[in-house]
């Protein structure tokens, strides 16, 4: 039963606020369509304003992983990972992740396809994926929208937050799998 009301509310939520909100607008006499024609402009100069920090970042992640250097220092800490439990072939995904959304789905859908979603390190992934997020983009787009430019702890409280949910996730999949 509860599941059936999820999935008809799941249907018809964004219908209703497509129509409630240009109700409820035109009743406090909001000028619906203006606001959102104004909006949209916003929207289009803030991504104007933001593109250069994206397409910095996105050359940076490329030439790092094309470049072999990821891989490389996965290969040099992989005996410290193997001793702590750690499967190294996670590492770039927990390198990437930080930097890069798509980068670190593709990873994702590499070790899945090479190890299978049930494997160890296929559940591994596929946690670290949830547990984790983009701090780099987040920082680059937010940051860079609203022209901060010192993020101050920002960066080190984001990477941290990183590293303890990669670090969770693999003792979480250890214990439940």
């Amino acid at each position: 039963m509860f599941i059936e009301v999820c999935e008809q509310i799941s249907i018809w939520i964004i219908p209703i606020i497509l129509v409630v909100v240009p109700v409820v607008g035109h009743f406090r006499h909001v000028k619906v369509y203006e606001a959102f024609v104004e909006g949209a402009a916003e929207g289009f100069h803030t991504a104007i304003r933001i593109m250069p920090f994206l397409v910095a970042m996105m050359v940076a992640i490329n030439i790092f992983r094309s470049s072999g250097a990821m891989y490389m220092c996965v290969e040099s800490i992989a005996p410290v990972l193997q001793f702590l439990g750690v499967p190294p072939e996670l590492v770039p995904l927990a390198l990437i992740r930080p930097l890069s959304g798509t980068g670190a789905l593709g990873l994702t859908t590499e070790l899945l396809n090479t190890h299978g979603p049930d494997s160890m390190i296929g559940r591994m992934a596929s946690t670290i994926l949830g547990s984790t997020d983009t701090t780099f983009y987040i920082l680059t787009v937010y940051f860079g929208a609203v022209g901060i430019s010192k993020p101050r702890y920002s960066v080190l409280v984001g990477l941290l937050g990183d590293l303890i949910g990669f670090i969770g996730s693999i003792y979480i999949c250890r214990q439940l799998f």
